[in-house]
């Protein structure tokens, strides 16, 4: 075909599928993505919210994934300084712990010393530390160090028998803000981003495909030289149903839910728990009033079916952690709770704790090529986009790798200077109370002048929806964010759902129904 209309398509518009759009369009290529609802609106928006090497992956050998994800951490951190930020985590540590113990190393451990059995021994949490601080070539987070719980302002809230942890260094990543970040920056680039629109069917022919889709407007068609398949939860049922193709490859679907409570610690250090069954869970600082606890790993066979958090989980979360806690959690101390369901590679493993966590790139070129994605995780989308566009470039012209060192909008300014920014912006604008600033920099970054441009008062920003969201901060996020409906805004450019009752939300979803109304 003597030309198309695009170099390369993507469909999905989840991290991986925005990540790919943005590195391929930075290249000089002509890019199109379809997500057929929101941005992040699935997996991507209800992850446990962490750039992490996965220190539990070393158990079961996967020392490949944690390192490219220890070095990656900082790569991120440094790109969007605003969206993501250094976090310490707390690991308890008591001797009479005991586990199931089935990750590769545990097995190993019991055949060879059988009285280990079920334990995670001190020795062996340092040397999984130790290998995390050094795999990944860390320069801005801190070493891991030793912690007495007796003393320890890290030890009140916790039960009592444990008086010693250990510490390390991770990240927090607002992760469907990600997504939107990397859709906004590969738009800026020049890439179509569609968003609330599905692939329906695609022709292949042998040097091109012809897409057929279906957004607001109606049934349209495309053309792309190459395709890529980052449908996530979806990826098999586009091989199958959408490309009629067979594969041997499958994808192992995995729900992970999450629980929110009132705040638990007086600090904004993130800790780690073991399990009795050999699992872990996180118990986080979320969004300065409430702690997230998180997450299951629960087998979902049906990706149309909408993953929620059920009884079971919730009730297995609380059993895990309150052993941990000075004073039980319950069912009525519930704020909120969400689900996601993890797109795993199909590896065969005996459960889905085990199931790998790193990606597969299915490459076929039986005609006009398509790229099929399995599996990955957060921390490593921008590395799996470089590898995605390698292992396209064969088949496409494609300018050379760039992603390492840029910034993300908003993210032009140094890491330690999140502090500065907020002080800058309330002298600029002295109407804004502290946590009021310290929310629109941290969801904005240097980006938040523009949104409060020329306001010398509350008033200028126009109508209050409530929790310091204003008139000004919404159309922003409809004229450059893809939001849609109030659901978009609450929840995946922002969580202030947490904080909006019935009437608000309703106030809101029909001031951006007429604004789109209008346009």
């Amino acid at each position: 075909m003597a030309s198309t209309d695009y170099d390369l398509f993507v469909v999905g518009g989840g991290i991986n599928g925005c990540g790919i759009a943005r590195d391929a369009a930075g290249r000089g290529a002509k890019v199109g993505l379809a997500e057929m609802h929101d941005l992040g609106g699935a997996t991507s928006s209800a992850s446990t919210k962490l750039f992490h090497g996965g220190l539990r992956y070393l158990e079961y050998l996967e020392v490949r994934l944690v390192r490219e994800s220890l070095i990656e951490r900082e790569v991120l951190l440094k790109m969007m300084p605003h969206i993501s930020w250094p976090m310490r985590f707390v690991l308890p540590f008591h001797k009479d712990m005991r586990f199931e113990g089935t990750t590769t190393v545990s097995k190993i451990l019991s055949f060879v010393m059988p009285w280990m059995k079920g334990r995670r021994p001190a020795w062996l949490i340092r040397t999984g530390l130790f290998m995390y601080d050094h795999l990944g070539g860390r320069k801005i987070l801190p070493a891991t160090k030793t912690l007495n719980l007796r003393t320890a302002p890290e030890g009140k809230g916790l039960d009592a028998r444990f008086e010693k942890a250990f510490e390390y260094s991770d990240c927090w990543v607002e992760d469907s803000r990600l997504v939107v970040l990397n859709a906004r920056d590969a738009q800026a680039r020049g890439a179509d981003i569609l968003v609330g629109t599905k692939l329906v069917s695609a022709d292949r022919h042998d040097d091109h495909w012809v897409l057929h889709l279906e957004g607001p407007q109606g049934a349209f068609s495309k053309t792309t030289g190459v395709l890529v398949n980052a449908a996530g939860p979806w990826v098999e049922d586009v091989v199958r149903h959408k490309l009629g193709r067979n594969s041997t490859e499958s994808v192992r679907l995995v729900r992970g839910s999450h629980i929110v409570v009132d705040r638990l610690f007086d600090h904004e250090k993130c800790y780690f728990f073991q399990g009795a069954d050999g699992r872990i869970t996180f118990a986080i600082p979320y969004e300065t009033d409430y702690t997230l606890i998180g997450t299951t790993d629960a087998e979902h066979t049906d990706p149309s079916v909408k993953p929620v958090c059920t009884d079971e989980e919730r009730d297995y979360l609380l059993n895990f952690i309150n052993p941990y806690l000075e004073n039980d959690i319950a069912v009525d101390d519930i704020r909120w709770t969400y689900s996601g369901v993890r797109p795993l590679y199909d590896d065969g493993a005996s459960s889905a704790s085990a199931a790998t966590r790193d990606y597969v790139l299915s490459l076929d070129t039986e005609g006009a090529p398509v790229l099929s994605i399995f599996g990955g995780k957060i921390t490593t989308y921008r590395k799996l986009a470089e590898h995605a566009l390698k292992d396209l470039s064969h088949h496409m012209t494609l300018g050379a790798a760039w992603t390492a060192q840029s910034k993300m909008p908003g993210g032009d300014f140094a890491v330690h200077d999140v502090s500065k920014l907020e002080n800058d912006l309330r002298q600029a604008h002295p109407f804004l109370t502290e946590r009021w600033a310290r929310r629109l920099i941290k969801a904005y970054g240097t980006e938040a002048k523009e949104i409060l441009k020329g306001a010398t008062s509350p008033a200028d920003l126009g109508q209050d929806f409530g929790a310091t969201l204003t008139e000004r901060e919404v159309d922003w996020l409809m004229n450059a964010e893809f939001a849609r409906t109030a659901d978009d805004v609450l929840w995946r450019r922002s969580k202030l759902g947490l904080k909006f009752d019935d009437a608000q939300v309703k106030a809101l979803d029909a001031f951006m129904t007429a604004r789109q109304g209008a346009a």
